[in-house]
């Protein structure tokens, strides 16, 4: 039966078969394009190849050709292990899991974050090979994330709690009195391959893995980092020898050891002046209290062999005062060591065996002391010209402030190059320096006249912008020479003196306003008493 014999409908019916089969091809179509696990394991792998085996290796064993200069070591994904999961310890991650270290990194390592680099489709992908080179992926039921409440409000009573739990569980051990990595057990801390591991600088909250509020510490906390010295606390609350409420505490509290927020990095550092008196000649002197703190993020000396890519002091705060005559300049960083310390000889030999060094002049164990160097332009600037930030160059030199830990007074010198440091005549040397070390901080303040007669020693005009940067060593980490922490150059600014005509002006517009009130008060009066007069005479 052909469409001229067909009956009534058969057009119909075969319209209506034709649109479904065309549906089908379509869906079909549709199907072969939509990534199946197959094609995204095959994208997965061209991502991973561009981006990742750089570090990770191209079997995923952690061993990539970058491999050896970072500390700790990039992740071996052959065993399975995860340090930041919301499963319990020991047990796989969630693909969610996954996903978030891909695209926010893990701060504090060489693992930066990919969200802005690649799509959604392609990180999808990427979580999807990266289980492929551990077979516990493919032989274990899906990880079920642990069920985590909402965090409860923090108050007063629950830091004092929290406090009380950091030394009860022993947190202190490691993290030190103050969380700042300076713990009793923090010299001799190794993860599972034996490497040296430091305890995390609970005043920075921002470089926590993981995530830095409240409910992610709660959730390391129960889940532990794999693979590091960083327990699960579950056991403990399973034992009932603390409290989930207890738990919740203690995440309230290390909250509270740093700021709200990740410090924004300002170009200007403005130094005040000082209406009340002279600048302070000590580190810990009260008036520091009342002055504005400036972050300065620190990298490690990458340029120029020998290279360092496992620095230790990874910011400074930095204050600046001045009274019209002085300059004074309080830094302040996190290091768990006061260097030379001989319980930290071991570390710092483990840190150089670990690391691999094959730039001609790499130290090979620790270093004589804990260093900083804050320089300056030896000559005057014009606009945003400023030597080169590794101390200047041959043809524009840095003028430089060092303190040294292992010995008395600064050294001001200065420097065409990293290493070709020229220091001034002993009756030459116009700075000075005061500096503490207590609960894993150190606090170093310079001090300098704003004009010296010195003729290499470059004049601090109020008033303008100065460029300045600087750099910093831990011995106990094995750094010296090239090998430590560096910055780029930010602008020492110093501030006007408020002129006597803004106290003055205030003071005479309140008494001339106040004599206009009077004036026309007694002329309200006047008018109102001729008012009255011809009244009171009838």
């Amino acid at each position: 039966m052909d469409a001229r014999t067909a009956g009534p409908g058969a057009g119909t019916r075969r319209a209506a078969a034709l649109a479904a089969g065309l549906l089908c091809a379509a869906a079909l179509a549709l199907v072969a394009l939509a990534p199946t696990p197959a094609g995204a394991q095959v994208e997965g792998a061209a991502v991973y190849d561009r981006w990742c085996a750089g570090c990770h290796g191209v079997d995923g064993d952690g061993q990539g050709p970058a491999a050896g200069r970072m500390l700790p070591r990039p992740r071996d994904f052959t065993v399975g292990l995860y340090q930041i999961r919301s499963t319990g310890t020991g047990e796989l991650p969630t693909d969610e899991d996954i996903l978030r270290v891909i695209d926010e990194g893990m701060p504090g390592t060489a693992m930066p974050g990919w969200s802005e680099v690649l799509t959604r489709a392609e990180r999808n992908a990427l979580v999807e090979y990266l289980k492929t080179f551990s077979r516990f992926f493919a032989s274990s039921p899906e990880p079920e994330p642990l069920d985590f409440p909402r965090a409860p409000g923090s108050s007063e009573e629950k830091l004092v709690r929290g406090r009380e739990v950091f030394e009860l569980i022993e947190c202190n051990r490691c993290h030190g009195p103050a969380g700042r990595g300076d713990g009793t057990s923090s010299p001799t801390l190794e993860n599972d391959e034996g490497h040296p591991t430091v305890a995390a600088d609970l005043t920075e909250g921002w470089m926590f893995n993981g995530g830095g509020t409240v409910e992610d510490i709660y959730r390391r906390l129960r889940t532990g980092l794999d693979g590091t010295p960083m327990p699960s606390f579950s056991d403990l609350v399973d034992a009932e020898v603390i409290s989930s409420e207890d738990l919740w505490s203690l995440a309230h509290y290390v909250r509270s050891l740093s700021p709200g927020e990740r410090p924004p990095v300002r170009e200007v550092v403005t130094a005040r002046f000082a209406e009340e008196g002279p600048v302070p000649t000590t580190p810990d002197d009260d008036a520091w209290d009342e002055v504005e703190r400036y972050w300065v993020p620190m990298v490690g000396q990458i340029l120029l062999p020998p290279r360092w890519f496992n620095p230790r002091v990874d910011g400074l705060w930095v204050q600046a005062l001045h009274d019209g005559q002085e300059l004074a300049v309080l830094v302040t960083w996190s290091d768990p060591s006061r260097s030379p310390d001989p319980a930290w000889d071991e570390w710092a030999t483990k840190v150089m065996e670990v690391m691999d060094h094959p730039d001609a002049g790499s130290t090979a164990g620790a270093g004589p002391g804990d260093r900083l160097t804050v320089q300056f332009p030896a000559t005057a600037t014009e606009g945003m010209e400023r030597p080169f930030f590794l101390q200047g160059d041959a043809r524009r030199p840095a003028y430089l402030w060092t303190w040294r830990s292992w010995q008395a007074g600064p050294v001001e010198a200065e420097a065409r190059g990293l290493g070709a440091e020229q220091p001034q005549p002993a009756d030459g040397q116009d700075v000075t320096t005061a500096a503490v070390w207590e609960a894993g901080q150190w606090r170093v303040l310079f001090s300098r006249s704003l004009t010296t007669e010195g003729e290499d020693d470059p004049p601090f005009a109020v008033g303008t912008a100065i460029p300045m940067a600087f750099q910093a060593w831990d011995g106990d980490n094995g750094e010296q020479g090239a090998q430590g922490s560096v910055s780029t150059w930010y602008f020492l600014s110093l501030q006007q003196p408020t002129p006597m005509a803004a106290y003055v002006a205030p003071v005479v517009a309140l008494a001339l306003a106040f004599g206009l009130l009077l004036l026309m008060v007694r002329r309200a009066q006047r008018r109102e008493e001729g008012a009255q007069a011809p009244a009171s005479r009838v």
